[in-house]
């Protein structure tokens, strides 16, 4: 398939307060994220790098020891093997992220 409306892709939920329906491509992967607020992403690291903009709401995310609070139309780019952490300040919170390769684990 080459089209999707995002609301139409089955929601997963990975933990409480995080909705996510994703795309799987050849070698990345798309993921539309949706957090309620208050909700934390604890701190982890994985082999992808990872590419994310907020589209609504505000989120706190924490890379390599910096944090920022990042509002709809902020965007950030986090290295591979690189811990970082978040969560849902302002919400719900919508963001989208890419990561490559694809993440196997989504599926």
């Amino acid at each position: 398939m080459t089209y999707y409306a995002i609301q139409e892709i089955s929601a997963k939920k990975p933990a409480d307060g995080i909705e996510m329906r994703v795309i799987h491509g050849e070698r990345m992967t798309f993921a539309y994220f949706t957090f309620t607020p208050g909700t934390p992403l604890p701190e982890h690291r994985h082999p992808h790098e990872q590419i994310g903009t907020v589209v609504k709401g505000e989120m706190e995310l924490t890379i390599a020891g910096e944090t920022r609070a990042v509002s709809a139309g902020g965007a950030y780019h986090i290295p591979s093997n690189t811990v970082h952490s978040a969560r849902c300040l302002k919400g719900p919170a919508e963001v989208i992220e890419v990561f490559a390769p694809t993440r196997d684990d989504f599926k």
